[in-house]
């Protein structure tokens, strides 16, 4: 199976969060018959929280070791292409839900057709517009 992970699961994966992760979405990222992969949207994001300070670790040295520690992972980082962003601009917002970093990942998600895991609560009202979405209860 094919899977996107959004920014908050990144961040738990690359920070060893392990308890942030629910034991159904252990199980997915411990199969290794899985593949993951990432919208630059959510890179932006980590490496923005990183360069700001918003999230601390000892391990990487800079926002540089990041990107690659997502390499050695083996997530690959999906490029946004214009089909991505039709499905951006079609797609319907949810009210209250005004973040506009999300909403290219979700678009990104239905436009490949590939499940989105993530511990927002809000995404799973976008899946009445085709949104494939594994709740990550923490």
């Amino acid at each position: 199976m094919r899977y996107y992970l959004d920014t908050n699961i990144l961040i738990f994966i690359l920070l060893n969060e392990n308890d942030e992760i629910d034991k159904h979405v252990v199980d997915i990222l411990n199969d290794y018959s899985n593949t993951f992969y990432v919208s630059p949207i959510a890179v932006k994001e980590l490496l923005h929280l990183y360069k700001t300070g918003d999230i601390k670790d000892n391990y990487y040295k800079s926002a540089g070791y990041l990107l690659q520690a997502i390499e050695n992972y083996g997530i690959e980082i999906k490029p946004l292409n214009k089909y991505h962003l039709a499905a951006y601009a079609r797609l319907g917002i949810l009210k209250g839900h005004k973040d506009p970093n999300d909403h290219v990942i979700i678009a990104q998600a239905i436009t490949d057709k590939i499940s989105l895991i993530s511990s927002d609560t809000k995404f799973k009202s976008y899946t009445a517009q085709g949104l494939q979405f594994i709740f990550n209860k923490r």
